[in-house]
């Protein structure tokens, strides 16, 4: 591990981006430009305390899972994120069809969308980006397990995440998140975590077993949803689906019909979520 090397990189990267440009307010006036490091950390899912010793060259190794989240927080390409796992002593992630590296493209639109729900979610389910908004109306996915961020992984097998939607909703999305990953294995069969993944949800759940053997298929697109949040009420939601050029990515977005009694409410929670990330 090269800490000095790493610290200036750090320092680089997070004086080059303005608190626009991750979805923040400019807020007070800035003595240095670029984000702050509480900024960043936060952005990070880290302490503070933990990313200001690493960019004082006096910072323990970090982990892969925590290069990782920093690379999304400082929206590092792909060539520099592997650059920062190389300073850290560690080897890149291998590309895969389904990486887990945001693209920056779908990263520069989600900090943009700040008074709506959004997150990216990779074709196999798994949740590698929020912003404010989609935390408060999911929950933070990055408070979790990194086993426990894979959406249908969380349905089939935790009863509190069925508690977000009505009870008469349960079959149709159960069968819905059967079906888009019937859809993404058909499209890559050699992919051993996608096969891991169904193979560990047909064992620890029955429904999807059950769901399973219908076989049926359908790729996850534009639909209306219906969330029964604990401290708005229920919101129905327009879910527009928007695939990266590969298609392995997918950026979705939560909109209300302009004037309703959910827009009000998506409205209260836009400032619950900015209360929640202002903490």
């Amino acid at each position: 591990m090269d800490r000095n090397e790493l610290a200036d990189f750090l320092r680089r990267c997070r004086a080059r981006l303005a608190p626009a440009d991750v979805g923040l307010s400019q807020g007070a006036r800035r003595r240095t430009p670029g984000l702050r490091r509480e900024e960043v950390a936060q952005l990070a899912g880290m302490s503070t305390d933990h990313y200001t010793r690493l960019e004082q060259a006096r910072g323990s190794r970090p982990s892969r899972q925590m290069l990782a989240a920093v690379a999304r927080a400082l929206r590092l390409t792909g060539d520099e994120r592997d650059h920062l796992f190389h300073l850290a002593g560690e080897e890149p992630p291998r590309d895969r069809p389904d990486t887990e590296h945001v693209r920056p493209g779908l990263l520069l639109v989600l900090d943009r969308l700040t008074d709506v729900p959004a997150q990216v979610v990779s074709d196999r389910g798994d949740v590698l980006a929020q912003n404010a908004m989609d935390k408060a109306l999911h929950g933070d996915a990055f408070a979790r397990p990194e086993a426990e961020r894979n959406i249908a992984w969380r349905y089939f097998t935790d009863p509190s995440a069925r508690e977000l939607f009505p009870a008469e909703d349960h079959d149709r999305a159960a069968r819905a998140a059967v079906a888009d990953l019937r859809a993404t294995l058909a499209r890559r069969p050699d992919d051993a975590r996608l096969a891991a993944l169904v193979r560990r949800l047909r064992a620890r759940s029955d429904e999807f077993s059950a769901l399973w053997q219908t076989h049926e298929v359908a790729v996850r697109r534009a639909d209306v949803k219906r969330f029964a949040h604990p401290v708005v009420g229920l919101l129905e939601l327009d879910c527009e689906v928007l695939l990266s050029p590969e298609h392995d990515q997918r950026l979705i977005v939560y909109t209300a019909r302009p004037g309703s009694e959910s827009a009000e409410r998506l409205e209260l929670l836009r400032v619950v979520g900015f209360q929640q990330f202002a903490r």
